[in-house]
């Protein structure tokens, strides 16, 4: 998913487009105004930067003022399973995961973790975790919008995970190197679970464990939720992905 506005003609930078019909029609649906930055795909496929310099209900002029290539996605399809942090953090989690690439965010309930009921009863407002996943994907100029699935129990995120793929879960009290592991293996999906501050219980990991993840750690340093997710998701792109 994009935000393009694909016209039927061939554009040039610094020459102004009239348009009317269906491209004025998106314009409208994206709540462009003037002065608004919008992507553009010619009729010959490439894409370009444009600002709106004039607009109706009836017709709109474009002015194109850049070039360039659409991101291709990273090759490596990397879903994120975030147990739910306090306050914004997943919102913050969102944002960056999506910068990075990933495919697919699952926040999930753990022991250890607060749960939405909590969460939302503090903050007194309701989450809008896709619309952010959009908002970054703008911001980072992605191909796609990451799908972020709807909250979950514990049980029920380890059940998302049936396709083929390398399951890794981060465990701060014992694991296998994380290096060692992305060396022994090329996966083109990893399904990736971080937990809550505190945690995985040992209950927790085991289950997990049985159905084939494997337990990792970061380093010596007992790091935040936000940050392990992040630093992660950094490190498989770097290793395996486009980074």
């Amino acid at each position: 998913m994009t935000d393009r506005i694909v016209l039927d003609q061939k554009v040039e930078i610094g020459k102004e487009i009239w348009i009317q019909g269906p491209p004025l029609e998106a314009l409208f649906f994206r709540g462009a105004r003037v002065g608004s930055l919008v992507t553009l795909t010619d009729s010959e496929g490439d894409d370009f930067r444009a600002r709106v310099v004039r607009l109706s209900k009836e017709e709109a002029w474009i002015l194109p003022f850049e070039a360039f290539r659409l991101p291709v996605e990273s090759p490596l399809e990397v879903v994120l399973l975030q147990a739910l942090p306090e306050k914004e953090r997943m919102e913050w989690i969102i944002q960056k995961a999506t910068e990075l690439g990933v495919s697919t965010i699952i926040p999930f309930k753990s022991e250890r973790s607060i749960s939405l009921e909590e969460r939302e009863a503090k903050q007194k407002k309701a989450h809008r975790w896709q619309e952010i996943a959009v908002r970054a994907v703008r911001q980072s100029r992605r191909a796609k919008v990451p799908r972020v699935e709807r909250y979950r129990s514990f049980h029920e995120a380890l059940k998302f995970c049936e396709d083929e793929g390398l399951r890794l879960m981060l465990y701060e009290k014992g694991g296998e190197d994380l290096k060692t592991v992305l060396r022994q293996s090329q996966p083109k999906k990893i399904y990736v679970m971080v937990g809550p501050e505190g945690g995985f219980t040992a209950d927790e990991v085991r289950f997990a464990e049985e159905r084939g993840f494997r337990s990792v750690k970061l380093g010596q340093r007992i790091l935040r939720t936000e940050t392990a997710a992040i630093i992660l998701v950094g490190i498989l792109q770097y290793e395996l992905g486009d980074l």
